[in-house]
């Protein structure tokens, strides 16, 4: 099930935004007056398809849902009716052939506009910033942070969430920042600013970044309280039950869920022998940890949940959304910081200042996908402007296949008055193409490492 919902959703996610693209080629070349043979959604079979007449455009849906295409009229493609020749692409001006190409990318940017609005609309609810234990010898223990700080700000931007914050921070970093300037403030309200000071290796890969920061979210001291009991778990079969105290495990005091937790996972298929407080009797009961693969290891899990205060969960959220007029400028200016850190990130994979580590592929893409969407709404629309942007991005660089390469050709043109000869073209969309598959390749290579890390 958890395939098929990571699968589903993945589709759902690349079946619109490269649908999105196509369309913007679509509707540009509609408006410029080039006939357009085909608009497909998906590629392969067939599966519906509808025509109003011979000379209009054929709507299709196919079987391979990962995107689609828009066919135009094109004497570089086929014959072309001699009736069709003035609306073939080869043979409008440059002005209209630019503008029919970067509109695949510029609607892609603009999809990310639209959805980063809907989503500062819709509002999100999040863990608030505030920090747990520091780790020793970290970036943040040696910039000063303390645990209960709650970070108000990076380099000057609100962060209202935890997830935010630590977005910021790492994007600050990747985008090639010394020192970041963060401000905090304690539990008496007091405003501190710290700094988190980088090198060069630092921002050479963000998931070992974000474990040299040492940040860790704030979570409260439980008491080891039983809550629910899920069915068919070692709890239920040991004879747990709500309200129950742990007291202490194979001898050992149990003052914490989380050392409770920790004590479970590291004994898969091991039998405990549990003294528990129920009413305020004390009862000793054998439990054995079923056995659950995380990783390349196995854990032990109970089946069983701990006891929430009341309004505990409130008080660490919290929820932020903006008015719809006001949230058009932030979704323009989120849209464009992330054009520019992934810009930015790009020539450094190039250069070598970054690891191509960074780089994600569609096991990566679908895994996220999926989790998002199990996250929410709000997860999942952030998710698709986060690949929108990515995907306008790609698309614009001066690569030949892409759409920066054929902006490029045309650039050329407008500067010497004439077209690109098409053996000069031909010869450098083979050099693309071959760059675009190191790309692909390069990325599964990244997400299939990333699986048995």
């Amino acid at each position: 099930m958890d395939l098929l919902h990571t699968l589903f959703f993945f589709v759902i996610a690349i079946g619109i935004l490269i649908s999105f693209h196509e369309f913007g080629h679509f509707w540009i070349a509609r408006k410029t007056g080039v006939k357009v043979l085909r608009f497909s959604v998906g590629f392969g079979k067939v599966l519906w398809a509808r025509q109003k007449s011979p000379d209009d455009t054929e709507y299709v849906l196919s079987a391979i849902p990962l995107g689609g295409y828009v066919k135009m009229v094109d004497e570089r493609e086929g014959p072309v009716k001699p009736e069709d020749l003035p609306f073939a692409f080869n043979r409008q001006p440059l002005w209209a052939r630019t503008a029919i190409v970067a509109a695949g990318p510029v609607f892609n940017l603009m999809l990310a506009i639209a959805l980063f609005w809907g989503v500062l609309v819709l509002g999100e609810t999040g863990l608030k910033p505030v920090l747990g234990e520091v780790k020793q010898g970290s970036l943040a223990a040696a910039a000063g942070f303390v645990e209960g700080e709650e970070i108000l700000s990076v380099n000057d931007k609100a962060t209202k969430t935890w997830t935010e914050a630590m977005s910021t921070l790492i994007t600050a970093a990747m985008d090639g920042e010394q020192n970041i300037k963060v401000r905090v403030k304690n539990i008496a309200d007091e405003q501190n600013e710290r700094i988190i000071s980088l090198t060069d290796d630092d921002s050479q890969n963000s998931e070992k970044l974000y474990n040299r920061l040492g940040f860790k979210p704030w979570s409260p001291k439980l008491k080891p309280i039983i809550n629910e009991v899920l069915p068919e778990g070692s709890a239920l079969a040991a004879g747990l039950k709500k309200d129950d105290l742990i007291i202490s495990a194979d001898g050992t005091p149990i003052t914490d869920w989380i050392q409770w937790v920790d004590y479970v996972k590291k004994r898969p298929d091991i039998a405990i022998n549990l003294v528990i407080d129920r009413q305020g009797m004390q009862l000793t009961l054998p439990i054995t940890p079923k056995s659950v693969q995380s990783g390349e290891e196995a854990e032990g899990k109970i089946g069983a949940s701990v006891l929430m205060p009341e309004g505990l969960m409130k008080s660490m959220t919290v929820e932020y959304s903006l008015p719809p007029l006001e949230a058009i400028p932030v979704a323009f200016t989120t849209t464009y910081d992330y054009s520019v850190v992934t810009l930015r990130m790009m020539g450094k994979m190039l250069i070598g200042k970054a690891s191509v580590k960074n780089l994600s592929g569609p096991i990566s893409i679908a895994q996220i996908a999926g989790e998002s969407a199990s996250m929410g709404l709000v997860y999942f629309l952030k998710f698709m402007g986060l690949v929108s942007v990515s995907l306008g991005i790609l698309n614009l660089l001066p690569i030949p296949v892409l759409d920066g390469g054929h902006l490029l050709f045309f650039g050329i043109e407008a500067v010497k008055g004439s077209p690109v000869s098409e053996k000069i073209q031909i010869f450098f969309q083979q050099i693309g193409m071959a760059l675009l598959l190191l790309l692909m390749v390069t990325a599964m290579v990244v997400d299939v490492q990333r699986l048995f890390d």
